[in-house]
């Protein structure tokens, strides 16, 4: 008779004991430096269990028409990493995820699909309070002015 080895009994155990889930939305504002500094700003809503989670986002970065910096939309599904438990009072985490895009300056428009990577951090203010702190890079696909955008924002998170 073979035995299970511990650590395939511990997986075991935490696939089939049911975790809490959670959820939470965040509204930020940031700044998009590609190709020049323009504010973005926008929402986003998630839920996950642990370790793993999914989140819907939506950004609105301005148009700059003197720069040449086109107005940019992202509508984005990520799923992400996360400690299970804030360390110091920060939950660090870590995304991927893909969705569409509009790009637009003066009579160009682009719409198509694109991904992004990124982390951030949430740090608990009181109670389900915390401050949301993230940066993304995305790659759009199809004839963007500026295929790989980068995105920082800080935002205010309630979880629930």
């Amino acid at each position: 008779m073979k035995r299970i080895p511990l650590v395939g009994l511990v997986v075991l155990l935490a696939l089939f004991i049911p975790s809490r889930a959670s959820a939470d939305i965040t509204a930020f504002l940031g700044v998009n430096p590609t190709p020049v500094n323009r504010p973005v700003r926008g929402f986003s809503g998630g839920a996950g269990l642990l370790i793993v989670g999914f989140e819907f986002e939506y950004a609105n970065t301005s148009e700059d028409e003197v720069q040449l910096a086109p107005k940019l939309q992202t509508y984005m599904f990520n799923g992400l990493v996360q400690t299970p438990v804030p360390i110091a009072g920060m939950q660090f985490s870590a995304t991927a995820g893909g969705g569409a895009y509009r790009e637009r300056l003066f009579d160009f428009t682009e719409t198509h699909v694109g991904y992004n990577i990124g982390g951030g951090i949430k740090m608990s203010l009181a109670g389900p309070l915390r401050l949301r702190f993230d940066y993304r890079v995305f790659t759009l696909k199809g004839e963007s002015r500026h295929a790989n955008p980068q995105r920082f924002y800080a935002g205010i998170n309630l979880k629930f």
